[in-house]
Formats: C-alpha cells, sequence, structure tokens
C-alpha cells in the first residue's frame, strides 16, 4: 500500500468513527438512530435519527477543526442528501409528508463534536 492509499485508509477510518461518535451524542440525547450510513440510489446518508415525528438527516464531517470541517460540505453533497432522504422518506408511514430536518455533525481532531441543526436552510 503506498503513502496515498495509507492516508484514504485513515480518513476512512476517521470519518466512520466520527459517525459513531454522533450516533452516540444523538442517541443519548433521545433522539434515536433510524439508520447508520443508509443507501439509496441517490447516495448514501450518514445517520438518520428520529426526533418525535420528525426524520433527521445527519451529515458527518470530520476535519481538524469544525471550521475547517464545515468547508466539505458542498452543494453537490446537499443536492445527493436531499435525493436520498426523499427515498428514505419513501419507507416512512407518512411519506413525503413527514416532518424533516437536515443536520451537519462537525467533528474536529480532539472528537469534539458540533451540530448545526438545520444547517441546509442557510445553504
Amino acid at each position: 500500500m503506498n503513502a496515498k492509499q495509507r492516508r484514504g485508509q485513515t480518513a476512512y477510518h476517521a470519518g466512520m468513527a466520527a459517525e459513531d461518535i454522533v450516533a452516540e451524542r444523538y442517541a443519548r440525547c433521545g433522539r434515536p438512530i433510524l439508520a447508520e450510513r443508509w443507501r439509496g440510489t441517490a447516495g448514501e446518508i450518514d445517520l438518520i435519527a428520529r426526533e418525535g415525528d420528525t426524520v433527521i438527516f445527519v451529515e458527518v464531517k470530520k476535519s481538524l477543526s469544525h471550521a475547517q470541517a464545515v468547508t466539505r460540505l458542498t452543494r453537490r453533497q446537499m443536492d445527493r442528501i436531499y435525493g436520498a432522504g426523499s427515498e428514505f422518506l419513501a419507507t416512512q408511514p407518512r411519506g413525503q409528508l413527514t416532518e424533516v430536518r437536515f443536520d451537519l455533525a462537525l467533528v474536529d481532531d480532539m472528537g469534539r463534536i458540533k451540530v448545526i441543526e438545520n444547517a441546509f436552510m442557510a445553504a
């Protein structure tokens, strides 16, 4: 394995660990996790949680700092999450009428988490 492949593997595993700690945080706060790394034809959603009747789609970004992590969310990724979210809602009793929220969970190099609720509203 070359250096680039090792860096890719390290980033992949760091991202998975970040998703795991964010899932734990949501669950501890009374927002059960419905799915992790849910994949539809439009793409993947890192985490899907529930808060009451609201389904929360969570995109997790890991970087050295929260400021760096927030810059890693692109319009293309948001569009992918919207599409996959729509597919997921088709599996819910209320379908597209289900209340939804799109959160961005930022994880820094120390494992600190910052969640921006309704993060896609501003984008």
